[in-house]
């Protein structure tokens, strides 16, 4: 029973359970601290599905990299929350009205708000595989060995920060209100946690939309080119578009299908994971 409930009822209860109640705090004015409380709930319901139903038990095994993650999602949740703060001050500093729809209720705003997001981060999410300087801060987060929900906020503070402003400047430009902005970052986090799960979940005919773990892993295949794939952070709609959308059916993964096979000896630290843009390229 467990197995069943977690195979088919994780991913609906998290993008309709936790987002869900997230809209409703949001929309209710809620302190901020209670939408940092629900993330960490999602965190720990994150655990317990890759702990009840693995997709590949060996990624649950906590190693050396378990520290540097939790040091990544701890600075880069914050540098998303602390994006959340500055839009009143961003705001006040465009010299005119936005096109919010504030109008619409308040859940289809942030369904919006997910879209344009996706839209800009999926962008960037592209880019970064093609610009060399943009790469070597977005290949922190391709170093990873085995699949699971923490690795969604491994990566480079440089290179998140470029990420949230392709998915978050444009709706700051539209006059996005806080409270969407809030509910987004939760959306956000749990896509993340979702999107990178080792939780063998299933989404029926939903999976060649929906940008989630089975589709996100062959986006981590290491070599060179063959995991450009599949950018998408919320949806999957834009690799159609643009030709990146893959999927095999039959593909099974293993570790030694993760990391970088071009730099093998990448940084596990999470310092020497900060400097090593910086290094000289060799």
């Amino acid at each position: 029973m467990l197995t069943f409930i977690v195979r088919y009822g994780y991913v609906p209860f998290m993008l309709l359970g936790i987002n869900g109640a997230a809209i409703a705090l949001a929309a209710s004015g809620a302190p901020k601290w209670s939408l940092v409380a629900l993330i960490l709930f999602a965190v720990v319901c994150s655990f317990a599905a890759e702990r009840a139903l693995p997709y590949e038990s060996s990624w649950n095994a906590p190693g050396p990299d378990r520290f540097r993650d939790a040091v990544h999602a701890f600075v880069n949740e914050s540098l998303i929350l602390v994006s959340v703060a500055v839009i009143p001050l961003m705001a006040a500093v465009i010299p005119f009205d936005g096109l919010w729809p504030s109008g619409l209720p308040f859940v289809v705003q942030v369904v919006f708000a997910v879209l344009v997001a996706d839209f800009g981060i999926t962008v960037v999410h592209l880019i970064s595989h093609k610009v060399g300087w943009l790469w070597r801060f977005h290949a922190v987060h391709h170093s990873l060995e085995r699949f699971y929900g923490m690795n969604g906020l491994m990566k480079h503070p440089v290179h998140q920060t470029f990420e949230t402003a392709g998915g978050v400047l444009p709706l700051i430009l539209l006059g996005m209100p806080v409270p969407v902005a809030s509910a987004l970052a939760v959306c956000v986090a749990v896509q993340l946690l979702l999107q990178h799960s080792n939780a063998d979940y299933r989404i029926g005919p939903l999976r060649p939309i929906l940008a989630l773990n089975a589709g996100h892993r062959f986006h981590h295949l290491k070599w060179a080119g063959i995991g450009d794939v599949n950018f998408g952070l919320f949806t999957l709609i834009w690799d159609h578009l643009f030709r990146t959308y893959s999927f095999d059916p039959e593909k099974r993964f293993s570790s030694d299908d993760l990391g970088m096979a071009a730099k093998h000896d990448y940084p596990d630290d999470y310092l020497g994971q900060l400097a090593e843009p910086f290094r000289r390229q060799t």
